[in-house]
């Protein structure tokens, strides 16, 4: 085995453990493999990941969080008014999960199949989004902007009204003529009804 003149990070083990997975797929990677690939031995992965168990959900976390770190930054950016945030929010959660999709297919299955093996993981994936949801609907209840008496639940609906365009079950028809606008119609009630007296704009 040739040694490695590359620093052996935990993050340089994830990075080639989504390289094994795609070339192998989840169901026949194992850390042999990623130690192979890494050029160190399997002892050596597990020092920095316990258990096989603890490398694929860690690297599925990360997955995960490339999108969640995307999203927290349109949070935070108070220069734009709350439904603007919130229109952001959501298209661009739903530009990364068909970017996703459809650059690289096999890879996606792959962290499908991972993600349905890790539920409290997808569980406080899902809380992550739905809680800078609940905080985009507070600073618009602040503004004035929308009427929630609870926000919470309010961002959990939202979640809820829009998983054509999120949830992986749906991923077929992401890439279809008219998804863009379909989108858009659909944040537009959501949106009217957020504010007070529920206001539908006109199409």
């Amino acid at each position: 085995m040739p040694p490695t003149t590359v620093p052996l990070t935990a993050e340089r083990i994830l990075e080639v453990t989504e390289e094994v997975l795609r070339r192998h797929g989840p169901a026949k990677a194992t850390v042999v493999d990623v130690a192979r690939a890494l050029g160190v031995s399997h002892g050596s992965v597990y020092r920095h990941f316990r258990t096989k168990t603890a490398l694929r959900e860690a690297v599925t976390r990360r997955w995960l969080d490339l999108t969640t770190e995307v999203l927290a930054g349109i949070v935070a950016d108070t220069g734009q008014e709350p439904e603007a945030r919130l229109r952001t929010w959501f298209t661009t959660f739903f530009e990364a999960k068909r970017r996703k999709a459809g650059l690289d297919p096999e890879l996606f299955a792959t962290y499908m199949a991972l993600a349905a093996e890790s539920g409290e993981l997808v569980g406080a994936h899902v809380d992550e989004l739905t809680g800078q949801l609940a905080e985009l609907v507070r600073a618009g209840v602040a503004t004035g902007t929308f009427a929630s008496a609870d926000p919470d639940v309010t961002a959990r609906a939202l979640f809820q009204a829009t998983a054509c365009f999120h949830d992986p079950a749906h991923a077929s028809t992401w890439q279809e003529p008219g998804i863009d606008e379909d989108l858009a119609a659909v944040l537009d009630l959501l949106l009217g009804g957020l504010r007070p007296g529920g206001a539908v704009p006109s199409p």
